[in-house]
């Protein structure tokens, strides 16, 4: 019995030392945005003389951060929708048809979680369907690139959904897409929700794609707003911390509101999968 208690006791003590290193990255960020220039050059944990808020005022006027938020905004909101509905409709069709060509195609789709991108492939594509430097092609390659993970999530999900109320929706005379959308798409809820706060998060993170396909400032998202303040004002670390702040603010806050949710999608589907 004491073993056990210690046990537990051990492993909680390890969790928060965990929590608390990787807690440290971030608190350091906060705390230097608040100094002033001089004292930011440090980048130490030691508490500002006063606090700095104009800092955020500066970033927010020279970094074009409310214009790259709502392109932001734009880029995660518009791709997690379409890829919800894209990969819901895959995994139930996929899910609820298990022929030997669906599981083909349910494996050859998942593969994109492990396989790394070619993006020389990609620009080609991009180039040839005139969606480079447009925020509709960012939405697309955002989409596309959380197909594979999403996919894998809602399939096993579906199993959940007992087939009983495909028949009844057919035997009261429901199209394939008015069954869909209106029986089976609010039962896949818990997980949806888990793919869609992954998604917007990883919408919302994403730097490769911006970086590579759009040319136009106008059009950046946050993440290419920082890289393009960092080096303007790199000597100013205090600048740069609360950019970086104002950044990951709205992630940070999705994913505390979200975070059981997350959890209880991911076991829900791993375990009735």
């Amino acid at each position: 019995m004491k073993t056990g208690k210690l046990l537990s006791l051990f492993r909680n003590v390890f969790a928060w030392a965990l929590s608390l290193i990787m807690f440290i990255p971030l608190l350091l960020v906060v705390i230097n945005a608040l100094k002033t220039k001089t004292e930011a050059n440090g980048m130490n944990m030691s508490l500002p003389s006063s606090f700095q808020w104009s800092n955020f005022a500066v970033v927010i006027e020279e970094g074009k951060l409310i214009q790259s938020f709502f392109n932001s905004l734009l880029y995660a909101s518009a791709s997690t929708i379409l890829s919800i509905i894209l990969a819901s409709a895959a995994a139930y069709v996929l899910s609820r048809n298990r022929t030997r060509v669906n599981k083909v195609l349910y494996f050859y789709l998942i593969l994109g979680i492990a396989m790394p991108m070619n993006f020389v492939t990609l620009t080609k594509v991009m180039q040839a369907t005139h969606l480079m430097n447009t925020q509709i092609g960012i939405i697309i390659l955002l989409a596309a690139s959380a197909l594979p993970f999403s996919v894998f999530l809602i399939y096993g999900f579906v199993s959940s959904v007992p087939r009983e109320l495909d028949e009844a929706g057919i035997v009261d005379g429901c199209s394939p897409l008015r069954l869909f959308f209106s029986i089976v798409l609010p039962l896949l809820l818990p997980v949806i929700v888990t793919v869609g706060i992954l998604n917007f998060m990883g919408a919302w993170s994403d730097f490769i794609h911006p970086l590579y396909y759009l040319n136009s400032s106008d059009k950046w998202p946050m993440t290419l707003a920082v890289y393009n303040f960092f080096g303007r004002f790199q000597v100013n670390w205090n600048l740069v911390s609360a950019d970086i702040v104002l950044t990951t603010l709205p992630v940070v806050i999705i994913y505390l509101l979200g975070q059981k949710f997350i959890i209880s999608g991911m076991t829900s589907g791993s375990v009735k999968g």
